[in-house]
């Protein structure tokens, strides 16, 4: 295996992002548990381990191509090192602590790419960015919410056309059994894009250390390393974050809670699926404002919502001012 050659700062390395993958499921479980939770289908204790096994699966169904895009296409490959990892990995995990501590559903991904970019240019400047990447990221900011909000709402839309005739107990105990479906569909989503972000991570840092055999890929060890991490983290629940997106937002009925999973779900799967990192916080919070404003424009509380969309806009700025900062630190320490 790689890690039997690495250097003992390397094993720190990889030991960090873990940790940062831990957080990540930590931060993002309730991306996976708010909406099953606040619809009252499951208890939260159970909630957690039906997240946490599909979050872990996730890894049989997609393939990798997320990791490869943050390996190598936020920033070159030839800048990554020791220091622009912690460095990026730092700013991400100091972040990621702060808006949990507040109860923020704010952006792990976009937390971890700002990192890395505020890393990399404290390093080599702009020339250290691969814009191709960045661009496709940066647009899906907007995309992935967007996308998430308009399929909740055409979900809800057709859902509540095709049963206008039922009694709303017949509605409710049949989407409360639907709920198990959209719930593991989106936890599915959330482990195929979240997690493989910091597999890339791991993979480049490796590479970076020719401690790869037979070119840039992802190795089966760090595969599996990542999606537990990612696991445990949602296991342990960010029971802060639940509550805002459960009921802060709106109010969600079990057959509101499906139609936000399954639009938040199918982003996640398009978006995994063309190699896009993107936001599972951002998503799942536009599938909810989705799904509140098919009922009425004033259901959302859209002073809570504006919140979360300036954490949103600030989060890889600060981020990358963290990295940044923490870079120029490390450049202090002897070699």
């Amino acid at each position: 295996m790689e890690l039997l050659s690495a250097t003992p700062f390397v094993l720190v390395l990889v030991a960090t992002a873990l940790v940062f993958d831990f957080l990540n499921g930590l931060h993002d479980s309730a991306n996976s548990i708010a909406t099953i939770v606040s619809t009252r289908v499951l208890p939260p204790r159970y909630a957690v381990l039906w997240a946490a096994f599909f979050n872990f699966v996730a890894f049989l169904v997609f393939g990798l191509h997320v990791a490869g895009t943050v390996g190598s296409g936020i920033v070159g490959v030839d800048i990554i090192d020791d220091r622009v990892v912690f460095a990026a990995l730092g700013g991400a995990i100091v972040w990621n602590l702060a808006t949990w501590w507040l109860g923020i559903p704010s952006s792990s991904s976009h937390a971890l790419i700002g990192g890395l970019l505020g890393a990399g240019i404290a390093k080599a400047g702009l020339a250290a960015v691969v814009l191709g990447g960045v661009l496709a990221t940066t647009a899906a900011i907007v995309i992935s919410p967007a996308l998430g909000f308009f399929l909740a709402l055409l979900l809800v839309l057709a859902v509540s056309w095709t049963f206008v005739r039922s009694t709303p107990h017949r509605v409710d105990r049949l989407f409360r059994g639907l709920q198990f479906v959209s719930a593991s569909a989106y936890s599915l989503g959330h482990g195929g894009n979240d997690a493989q972000k910091t597999m890339g991570v791991i993979t480049v840092l490796l590479y970076s250390h020719g401690l790869l055999q037979g070119g840039f890929h992802v190795p089966l060890w760090v595969v599996l390393s990542c999606q537990s991490a990612m696991a445990l983290g949602t296991l342990m629940g960010g029971w802060r974050i639940v509550h805002t997106m459960g009921s802060k937002i709106t109010r969600l009925t079990p057959m509101q809670g499906f139609c936000a999973e399954t639009g938040g779900a199918i982003t996640l799967f398009l978006a995994t699926w063309l190699g896009i990192p993107v936001s599972t916080t951002h998503t799942i919070t536009g599938a909810i404002v989705g799904v509140g404003a098919a009922r009425r424009v004033s259901a959302v509380r859209w002073n809570v919502a504006q919140s979360i969309v300036i954490a949103w806009v600030v989060t890889m700025p600060v981020a990358g001012l963290v990295a940044a900062g923490l870079y120029a630190a490390s450049a202090l320490l002897p070699n």
